[in-house]
C-alpha cells in the first residue's frame, strides 16, 4: 500500500466560471492557469503521482507546454490513472477538500465525486470531496484564490 498527498492553489481573476472536479461552476471569476485550473483534480493527480513515486503533475504536464493550454483536468487525471496502472498500481480511494470562501460548492459536489470516480474507475463510495472556508482568513478567505488538498491510497494490482 502507498499513501499520497496533494495540494494545489490558483489565483482568481475576473471571469464567468470556475472548474472544480470537472464541473463548470458559474462564478464572477475564473482561475488564472495554463490548463482549466481545476485545483481539485490537480491536487488529486499530485496525490496519486506522489504515492506512486512518479513526481508531480508539473513533471508530466508542464505549464509551459502549449499542448496543455486550456486542457481539461479530467483528461490529465485520466492520463495520471494510466501512469499509475502502468506502474502496477491501482487507486483504492481518494479523499479531498476544497478551500474556498466562495462560491458555495455543496450543489456541485455530487457531480464532482461522480466525475472523479468515473475517471479513476472507482465505486462512488471510494471518492470523497469536501468543501470548507477559512472564515475569511488568508488568500482563500479574501477571495484571491482557491486551494485543494487530497490524499489517496494506492495498492498493487495483486491485492
Amino acid at each position: 500500500m502507498r499513501v499520497g498527498m496533494g495540494y494545489d492553489a490558483h489565483r482568481l481573476i475576473d471571469g464567468d466560471h470556475i472548474v472544480l472536479g470537472g464541473v463548470e461552476i458559474p462564478f464572477s471569476q475564473k482561475f488564472l492557469a495554463h490548463s482549466d485550473g481545476d485545483v481539485l483534480l490537480h491536487a488529486i493527480a499530485d496525490s496519486l503521482l506522489g504515492a506512486a513515486g512518479l513526481g508531480d503533475i508539473g513533471v508530466h504536464f508542464p505549464d509551459n507546454d502549449p499542448q496543455y493550454k486550456g486542457i481539461s483536468s479530467l483528461l490529465l487525471l485520466e492520463r495520471v490513472r494510466e501512469k499509475i496502472e502502468e506502474a502496477g498500481l491501482r487507486v483504492q480511494n481518494v479523499d479531498s477538500t476544497i478551500v474556498a470562501q466562495q462560491p458555495k460548492l455543496m450543489p456541485f459536489i455530487s457531480q464532482m465525486r461522480e466525475n472523479i470516480a468515473n475517471v479513476l474507475g472507482l465505486d462512488l463510495s471510494l471518492v470523497n470531496v469536501k468543501a470548507t472556508t477559512t472564515e475569511k482568513m488568508g488568500f482563500t478567505g479574501s477571495g484571491e484564490g482557491i486551494a485543494a488538498y487530497a490524499v489517496c491510497l494506492l495498492v498493487g494490482k495483486w491485492h
